[in-house]
């Protein structure tokens, strides 16, 4: 069995122990959830080589009804070149974006990171696609996530030669081909979303949704 079809049993499993520590009827119940999440803890450490702490986080963190969570990225363009970040936890790029927060509107999201992590205002105006994670060429991962990239009109076309943020050390505008060349951030965007997000920008297409 491959890695990605393991991470997702396993989040199956995580989420259906969650959902149940909340909605189960009584003490018994609650004991037999508690037992699986157990139990999928421990296959999680068995199966991967995330730290211990890590997946302590990831299965007793989250409450309530288990539901995916939303990675939002913005696309900006400035003439042919799109705008994308250096990320400092490993030196690779991707399009400026993070997880949703709550108390903001996934267009308001997608300008606050573009201004936190490139240091220029924009203005969000429509959404290109909303894809599921699992089902498209992204690394493994236990959490199950919706990703949505969301088209924004820059309002400044010059970054700061010097800056720098909490999570980036670098933004830029690349065309097509000199991002072939780069070092992506696979788990945040791949080929095929630079792909779809150039085709889009040569000639409009339809919403992208799995």
């Amino acid at each position: 069995m491959d890695e990605k079809k393991i991470a997702l049993l396993l989040s199956k499993l995580q989420g259906i122990a969650q959902t149940g520590l909340t909605y189960g009827k009584d003490v018994f119940d609650s004991e037999r959830y508690t037992q699986i999440l157990q139990v999928t803890t421990e296959l999680t450490q068995s199966l991967t080589d995330l730290p211990a702490e890590k997946i302590r986080y990831y299965m007793e963190t989250d409450e309530g009804y288990a539901t995916p969570k939303v990675d939002i990225r913005a696309v900006i363009f400035s003439e042919d070149r799109l705008l994308l970040v250096k990320e400092k936890s490993d030196g690779t790029w991707a399009l400026p974006g993070g997880w949703a927060d709550i108390g903001y509107s996934p267009f308001e999201i997608a300008e606050k990171e573009v201004l936190e992590e490139a240091n220029i205002h924009c203005c969000a105006q429509r959404l290109l696609a909303v894809k599921d994670k699992s089902k498209h060429d992204y690394p493994a991962s236990l959490t199950y996530v919706y990703k949505f990239f969301i088209l924004c009109q820059p309002q400044e076309h010059q970054i700061p030669k010097e800056f720098e943020t909490i999570e980036t050390s670098a933004a830029g505008f690349f065309s097509e081909a000199e991002i072939q060349e780069l070092p992506l951030s696979r788990a945040r965007n791949t080929e095929s979303d630079f792909a779809m997000i150039f085709a889009d920008h040569r000639e409009i297409q339809e919403t992208f949704c799995d």
